[in-house]
């Protein structure tokens, strides 16, 4: 990712409702949610959501997709990626403990202990 791409990410998740949006979309996973959900549950008029989808497309954070008369939003995962291996490139003066990927997908990235059983 570009200097410039970075910047207009950032920009883009630098407002409240669009931050929120975007971690929703990220909660959502690959299925993503349908645009009138996604306004439902931010509690935001359609117009208003419209506006914030599109930055958020702009800086190429979201991919939508019509299914019928349902327009489907998915986070981009691999812009967030592109971002976060921006933000992260030159971590920790080198120092890989002190600077470990900070996942969010813990199902992906953390070892489940067994319950405890009996014999």
């Amino acid at each position: 990712m570009k200097h410039g791409q970075a910047v207009t990410a950032l920009k883009a998740l630098a407002q409240d409702s669009r931050l929120a949006a975007y971690r929703l979309l990220v909660q959502a996973g690959v299925p993503g949610l349908a645009v009138g959900e996604l306004a439902a549950r931010l509690r935001v008029p359609g117009p208003t959501l419209t506006s914030h989808l599109n930055v958020l497309r702009n800086a190429g954070l979201v991919r939508d997709e019509r299914e019928g008369r349902v327009i489907r939003c998915r986070a981009d995962y691999a812009q967030m990626n592109a971002l976060l291996a921006f933000l992260t490139e030159n971590c920790c003066a080198g120092d890989a403990d002190a600077c470990a990927p900070a996942s969010g997908c813990a199902a992906l990235t953390r070892k489940i202990k067994p319950r405890n059983t009996r014999p």
